[in-house]
């Protein structure tokens, strides 16, 4: 009962694979239904060839030459038009599958791309980039080639069994006793071919994500001196992938065998009762050659079918991984129909919010936090590492959702707009600033992609990065590398300050903005966070405390929980767990003088 069941879920999901690529071949229905034609029309002008082969062959000796000559023509023109149709179908079906498969790319992409970050704690980032690449490349080939081939070979299958009943019945029904014999193993195998490639997608998969982890995080690799110990993580994942996809390729070549074998042996034994025939003139010489084409052209369809049937078992787990991807379930989704929201004033409120991370369940990352932030007001979250400061930014970009309690923009909660929506009202400078791999112009540009350049290099001015870009070989156009490999790490927050500015939102969420600067760089900074603050709902999450002394209000957080609020000065007089951090950092200071 298990295995049935076991075999039952297996089907469902090859239909519900299968049945996810009709949405992206429906719009091209004309150019399916073409490459459908010119496919039965190379089908059946393979089916007539060996006709005009026997008229030929019986011609030699019974027809005049003036005749003989026309049935040679007419074979020369079934050639040149079973040529340009098969060319037609070529290009038909291979532009068909080169675009299919560049809308599914897309589709998976547009997909990811709005996951949340708890999607990217279930699966690596390479694996995604693995299936988008790899796995879409196999449905090409299925698309592009092998479904058509399957196709054309299945009408000369059926066809050329009815033309071998018609040319001998006798001989027909001779070849028909190895079909059985030939589509078990096809079967039999083709599952689990099936298995074996899903097993070999998914150990590529994985070592195109360990790649991926090494290769992004080098340098700290060669720091620690990983080297040897990353090549042979991935040594290992690269060989048990050899090793599933060897045991794999010989599944399919034992399947080659027997079926071309049983086949073949077949057509060499009724060859060897149709020749007896022809010597006791109960057949032609013709007919006998065109029973032989015909035999030819049916096992070497069933071969092509058994080998192509390999391929599909191989499509299918690919397309079964993509599937997965297109249909995953996101903790965090647009409402159905969004609440529409005007330039909001920027008021905040947190109401009784409680929060566990996805991969941290039983523990509370926020325990009951609730404030509100007016319009226009500058508040700061201090408090030790882990303690809930950068959760409340991501909560408030809507990266999650609360597990219980409700956050509000403007008095309209967060889950009842459309993610798109309030999120360009909001500029983000992270604790760890993304730099991506373009120019420095363009990487500020970010912010706000319609800016014009005078725009830009005045946000640069304004977060202290106008000075070095300048001096950069291209200045602003230069090529800063893949993550900012070129920049240096205040260089790449004063970017991220730069692109932040440029986006001139109404609420500003400060992550340990100047976490990375030097005393210099973060005086002039934080000069121009200030400029930029006024007006603005600003939350400032900092560690180091100088950055927050002229914050409306301060926020101290404790295990998720906000301990006490105020300014400065109350805090420090409080001598709670604010004082305790000032007078660390003092300390420190003075230590560091």
């Amino acid at each position: 009962m298990a295995d049935r069941s076991t075999e039952d879920r297996a089907k469902s999901r090859k239909i519900g694979a299968l049945a996810a690529l009709w949405p992206f071949l429906r719009p091209y229905r004309p150019l399916l239904v073409a490459a459908g034609l010119a496919l039965v029309l190379t089908a059946c002008v393979s089916l007539i060839l060996p006709l005009a082969v026997r008229r030929v062959v019986d011609g030699f000796e019974t027809s005049a030459e003036r005749l003989l000559d026309e049935y040679f023509l007419a074979s020369f023109a079934i050639a040149v038009l079973m040529a340009v149709g098969t060319g037609l179908r070529y290009y038909l079906v291979t532009r068909l599958g080169e675009r299919v498969v560049a809308d599914i790319r897309k589709a998976v992409f547009d997909r990811v791309i709005g996951m949340s970050p708890a999607f990217y704690e279930r699966i690596m980032t390479g694996e995604v980039l693995s299936r988008i690449t790899t796995d879409t490349t196999l449905i090409l080939s299925v698309i592009g080639s092998s479904v058509s081939i399957a196709l054309r070979n299945l009408l000369i299958l059926i066809g050329g069994l009815a033309l071998l009943f018609y040319t001998s019945a006798k001989l027909s029904l001779l070849v028909l006793l190895i079909v059985p014999l030939v589509i078990v193993p096809i079967i039999t195998l083709g599952r689990r071919l099936r298995r074996l490639s899903r097993e070999n997608q998914d150990w590529i998969a994985r070592s195109s994500g360990d790649a991926s982890e090494a290769l992004s995080s080098v340098q700290t690799v060669q720091a620690f001196t990983h080297e040897a110990a990353s090549q042979a993580r991935f040594a290992d994942v690269t060989e048990e992938s050899f090793r599933s996809a060897r045991t794999r390729i010989g599944v399919r070549a034992i399947m080659t065998v027997i079926v071309i074998l049983l086949v073949f042996s077949g057509i060499i034994g009724v060859l060897w009762v149709g020749a007896r025939d022809v010597r006791a003139d109960i057949m032609s010489v013709g007919e006998l050659v065109q029973f032989v084409i015909y035999a030819v052209m049916v096992a070497g369809s069933v071969a092509a079918l058994s080998e192509i049937w390999g391929e599909l078992q191989r499509a299918a787990g690919a397309t079964e991984r993509l599937v997965e991807l297109l249909t995953a379930s996101d903790t965090v989704a647009d409402p159905e129909h969004p609440v529409a929201t005007a330039e909001p004033r920027g008021a905040l409120s947190f109401e009784d919010v409680r929060f566990f991370y996805p991969a941290r369940p039983g523990a509370a990352a926020l325990d009951g936090v609730s404030f509100d932030v007016a319009p226009g007001e500058t508040v700061a979250l201090v408090g030790p590492s882990g303690a809930g400061k950068t959760t409340i930014i991501q909560l408030l970009l809507r990266f999650y959702d609360p597990s219980s309690g409700r956050i509000t923009l403007d008095s309209t909660p967060l889950d009842t707009m459309a993610r798109s929506d309030f999120r360009r009202h909001i500029a983000l400078v992270p604790q760890d600033p993304v730099i991506f791999a373009a120019s420095a112009r363009e990487n500020i540009r970010f912010g706000r992609p319609d800016a014009p350049d005078d725009e830009v290099e005045a946000a640069a001015r304004a977060a202290a990065a106008h000075d070095f870009l300048v001096d950069l070989p291209e200045g602003y156009d230069t090529y800063v590398g893949e993550r900012g490999v070129m920049l240096s790490g205040g260089q790449k927050q004063r970017i991220a300050i730069a692109r932040a500015i440029l986006r001139d939102a109404p609420v500003l969420l400060l992550d340990e903005a100047t976490s990375a600067l030097d005393a210099e760089s973060e005086h002039l900074v934080q000069q121009a966070v200030d400029r930029l603050a006024r007006g603005r709902t600003t939350l400032v999450v900092a560690h180091r405390l100088a950055t927050v002394k002229k914050a409306d209000r301060i926020l101290v957080f404790e295990h998720g929980r906000i301990v006490a609020t105020g300014r400065h000065d109350e805090l420090v007089a409080a001598d709670g767990l604010y004082a305790r951090l000032a007078r660390l950092q003092f300390t420190a200071g003075l230590a560091a003088e």
